[in-house]
């Protein structure tokens, strides 16, 4: 009898398997061919060749930029270089990418920059908030922004039993930001198999210096992150189940749904249009040539315009799209002023003239 039981369960659970391995294959292996969408004043931004996961604008046009991030599974071209942060100014007429010095404590050798999130205070002082992977651990990191010297000086470190898997934040006050976990665990064999198992853990979390909790659950893999220009909602992007969750924000921080928004290809980093309140999402229409990438067949690169987020239709458009023939693996796409910079995880980034 002890035997039959045991077989039972193990043909249950290798049933289970199966069935998850062709899931994980689905939401994977999107083979849909993409139209060139191209503005016609592009070019790729010299300097900017281990990647640019994520960017952040000022309202004044200067731009952050991380680049060099070594994350699990994802190739990398330049392993023993360490992430940095770049600016550029987006006022200038040809506007460059500068690496920019930093002082402080950091070890900058174990650098490894994620997303990023810009905040402003009160006297006009610009702190750029960065998620890093210390011998991939993580932590985030606080500067102060010196403007004149286009440097950055490391303030603080951060740490929390809840801050693990981070992917993305967004600052809204002093210390007080959202994060995105991206997976449950933290082994890479756990975190393979909760990628094929899909038992939708990730979270979104609040960070303060007098609270820290889960605030939205339930997600595939959580991931960009970003708020609409009156603060009142958290737009959330799901990555592998190829979508965008709007919350509302309320007083005490805590997040509840609104809705969602299906756009069939994997969503990576949001921002919101300063002009319009408009979404614009980053995203990987090939995924699986990210898993297994080939130099002679890369993975292709679209940006999404994401319209009245909050109506019954929101109208969705392409600003751009590429096979991996320009650009590979876009993360990111920021505007500002008709210009837009367009990141990836390990490529190469993109300034247009919209």
């Amino acid at each position: 009898m002890g035997k039959l039981v045991a077989l039972t369960l193990l043909g249950a659970s290798l049933a289970l398997i199966g069935e998850r391995l062709l899931n994980f294959r689905e939401r994977v292996s999107t083979t849909r061919e993409i139209k060139s969408t191209e503005p016609q004043n592009c070019h790729l931004i010299e300097g900017l060749e281990n990647g640019s996961e994520d960017i952040d604008i000022l309202p004044s046009g200067l731009a952050f930029i991380s680049t060099g991030l070594k994350y699990p599974g994802m190739p990398n071209f330049a392993p023993d270089i360490p992430g940095r942060i770049f600016l550029m100014d987006l006022n200038e007429q040809n506007p460059k990418a500068q690496a920019l010095e930093i002082s402080g404590g950091l070890d900058q050798k174990s650098l490894n920059p994620h997303g990023i999130s810009t905040f402003i205070d009160k006297d006009n002082t610009v702190y750029l908030y960065v998620v890093n992977h210390p011998n991939m651990d993580s932590t985030v990191e606080i500067f102060k922004f010196e403007e004149q010297q286009r440097s950055l000086i490391h303030l603080k470190t951060l740490k929390h039993e809840l801050l693990k898997s981070v992917n993305d934040i967004v600052v809204l006050g002093p210390e007080q930001f959202y994060a995105t976990r991206d997976h449950y665990f933290t082994s890479y064999f756990l975190v393979l198999l909760e990628m094929i198992l899909d038992p939708h853990w990730t979270s979104v979390v609040f960070y303060s210096p007098k609270e820290v909790k889960v605030v939205a659950q339930g997600f595939s893999s959580a991931n960009g992150i970003t708020v609409s220009l009156d603060q009142k909602y958290v737009y959330i992007a799901d990555v592998t189940a190829k979508n965008i969750h709007i919350m509302k924000k309320h007083d005490n921080w805590d997040l509840t749904p609104v809705k969602v928004i299906q756009l069939g290809t994997l969503v990576d980093n949001l921002t919101v249009d300063p002009a319009t309140g408009d979404i614009l999402a980053g995203c990987h229409p090939n995924p699986m040539k990210l898993l297994i990438y080939n130099p002679e067949d890369p993975p292709g690169s679209e940006v999404l315009r994401i319209q009245d987020a909050l109506s019954e239709k929101p109208r969705v458009s392409t600003l751009y799209a590429n096979n991996g023939s320009v650009l590979q693996g876009s993360t990111v796409a920021s505007v500002y002023h008709k210009r837009m910079l367009i990141g990836t995880i390990f490529h190469k980034a993109l300034y247009c003239e919209l």
